[in-house]
């Protein structure tokens, strides 16, 4: 097995010229390059956001600190790099077990080996459950707060809440949220395409350009939209206005059609479409509180 130190050594490149002089091998060779390099590429993406994106910029800076070990003939640092290296990788699978789980979990779901057979919690059916709940308790002016987790964790906040995990419904939602039931006060978070607890307190904005007539609801939903990129909910229990906050922006007493679309762009499409799509829905149409 190839190790770091072999990369510093001549008679190692001298040996894969020699390997490499047939053009049949040079052309396997450069295929099998850039198939690695697709690979770490796509998963520099996936985790991208999340605190997994801290356990890969720490691998990339071990190997760049070991090859100036060797190169300069560090041995004492060479030697603490090996220590940390053998017992440090059960450390952080330790310490990075929910989120490497989290990973591949939604590795798992979005990658579909049978594309005739949906999953049985699809993005399609989230999007309806949502459409349908959130028109029902606008309707009727009962008031909710769903937090649908994205790239970064929410674990903070569901622990504060009652566990459910069950799968996503419209009667679920509207259950939870009807008024003078245990669970009503409080948001519903999404995790791992499940309503994973109900009840949870969120924190609340502290900024100062959000208009007075806005409660501790829209607040809670502005807050976590400022810590994390989850996608945040509303429905009011004064106006049963819906309203989304998302990245930092909340969006205001929005329209059945922008509500889909704002689920559409964030549930379906890939992450590099999400926002570009979101921010230009809403400039088009100059409606609700870009803040």
């Amino acid at each position: 097995m190839t190790s770091i130190t072999d990369l510093l050594n001549n008679n190692f490149w001298q040996q894969i010229i020699n390997q490499n002089s047939n053009p049949w091998h040079l052309l396997m060779s450069i295929f099998d390059i850039a198939i690695v390099a697709y690979i770490i590429y796509r998963l520099t993406r996936f985790v991208h956001g999340t605190r997994l994106m801290i356990l890969v910029r720490g691998v990339f800076l071990f190997i760049v600190i070991d090859l100036l070990a060797v190169f300069l003939d560090l041995s004492t640092l060479k030697w603490l790099l090996n220590q940390v290296i053998t017992y440090g990788v059960i450390a952080l699978i330790i310490v990075f077990q929910p989120e490497i789980r989290q990973a591949l979990e939604r590795l798992g779901y979005s990658t579909n080996l049978i594309p005739w057979i949906k999953p049985k919690n699809s993005a399609s059916n989230q999007i309806e459950a949502y459409e349908r709940s959130f028109e029902y308790m606008s309707m009727r002016k009962i008031g909710a707060l769903v937090a649908i987790e994205r790239s970064q964790t929410l674990k903070e906040y569901a622990s504060s809440g009652i566990k459910l995990d069950a799968d996503i419904s419209s009667s679920l939602l509207i259950n939870i949220f009807i008024p003078n039931t245990p669970l009503h006060d409080g948001a519903v978070i999404i995790e791992n395409n499940k309503i994973s607890v109900a009840s949870a307190y969120l924190p609340l904005s502290e900024r100062s350009d959000i208009s007075k007539e806005y409660g501790t609801r829209h607040r809670a939903a502005i807050g976590l939209a400022d810590v994390s990129d989850a996608l945040v909910l509303i429905a009011s229990e004064e106006t049963g206005g819906i309203s989304v906050a998302h990245r930092g922006n909340f969006y205001s007493d929005i329209s059945k059609e922008q509500f889909h679309q704002i689920l559409t762009d964030e549930l379906n499409n890939s992450p590099e479409e999400r926002q570009t799509r979101l921010s230009s829905w809403f400039k088009k149409r100059g409606k609700g509180d870009n803040r």
